[in-house]
């Protein structure tokens, strides 16, 4: 076992849709093949994803399947740490595919650059008409404020990676992931990175895609739940890693008292006219700019998306003011 340069780690829970792409991505990487295993976390799944693991586990693949009973990635992803033996951790996620040599670039950039954190940009596809066009926001600025790890072609130092691969023992002396936060574990981890001086780093070069969700419910509960947890990780760390950040949950604040205000002051009532109508013609201008969205119809809903993107977000960040008011 102790021959491993690399552990690749996963958490899994409900994922027998994906879990055999996944799979067999990971089986057809470049990297030699008795120089990695592999650790999938089973949160307690109530489908077919455990089963659908073990009938993929031989000797020869150096595949192990753990339990994490308390179901949560990061939980899992510390189960899956502490159980690795590699030198180095690739994170990867049952709802992506890799490129044949993801790991091979990972081990690459982490040696070269010296970076503690390297991995590629968050490359959303879809399958159904829906998730397409969710998938092509994901790319835009306009929706998610234009952090590194959304734009296809950047190379070089960030505040965070999608997934991300690193030093198994400057994890553990970190240590390890942070169990409070349910979500936003992983930009917590790439903060509490930066604050110690290490780097993080961003290429190209280490490819895969993400599947995002394919329903508009879905999609407003992962981002309501995003932008309240990222309240944990403002309190934890006394900033924002990005003031980007900030700007949905004034949005969404400023929705909430200028619409109420306009039923009563006729000054107010144009202000929020005025504004509402440069959000519009924004959110149909990055909207029809998208070459992700290739169809009107796309593009019309792909407005829809950027509008449920930024008022979940918002509207979590708000709960998460009060939820998280003594979160230390």
């Amino acid at each position: 076992m102790n021959q491993f340069k690399v552990s690749v780690v996963i958490p899994v829970r409900n994922e027998e849709v994906y879990i055999k792409k996944c799979i067999e991505s990971i089986f057809s990487q470049d990297y030699p093949k008795d120089s990695f295993e592999i650790i999938f976390v089973d949160g307690n799944s109530e489908d077919n994803t455990a089963d659908i693991i073990k009938s993929y586990i031989t000797e020869e693949n150096h595949l192990r399947l753990l339990n994490n009973p308390h179901k949560f990635v990061q939980h899992g992803l510390n189960i899956g740490i502490k159980a690795a033996v590699g030198e180095y951790i690739v994170r990867m996620d049952a709802h992506s595919q890799y490129e044949k040599d993801y790991i091979s670039k990972s081990v690459e950039y982490l040696e070269k650059t010296n970076a503690s954190d390297v991995g590629g940009q968050m490359v959303a596809v879809g399958e159904t008409k829906l998730q397409k066009v969710i998938a092509a926001a994901y790319h835009s600025d306009f929706a998610l404020g234009g952090g590194k790890n959304h734009a296809k072609d950047y190379e070089g130092y960030a505040d965070t990676v999608f997934l991300g691969a690193f030093k198994r023992q400057e994890i553990l002396d970190m240590g390890l992931y942070d169990e409070r936060l349910i979500r936003n574990e992983d930009d917590d981890l790439a903060f509490r990175m930066i604050e110690k001086g290490l780097k993080i780093f961003i290429t190209p070069e280490i490819k895969s895609k993400y599947y995002p969700r394919s329903k508009y419910s879905d999609l407003f509960k992962q981002y309501f739940e995003y932008g309240m947890w990222k309240v944990a990780v403002i309190k934890k760390h006394g900033r924002p890693a990005r003031i980007s950040h900030l700007v949905p949950m004034l949005f969404v604040a400023f929705l909430v008292l200028f619409s109420v205000g306009s039923f009563f002051f006729k000054e107010i009532f144009w202000i929020f006219t005025v504004v509402m109508s440069i959000y519009l013609l924004l959110n149909l201008y990055f909207s029809f700019k998208n070459d992700g969205a290739p169809k009107i119809s796309d593009k019309l809903m792909l407005m829809l998306v950027h509008f449920i993107l930024h008022i979940s977000y918002g509207s979590g960040f708000w709960v998460g003011i009060f939820k998280f008011w003594n979160f230390k």
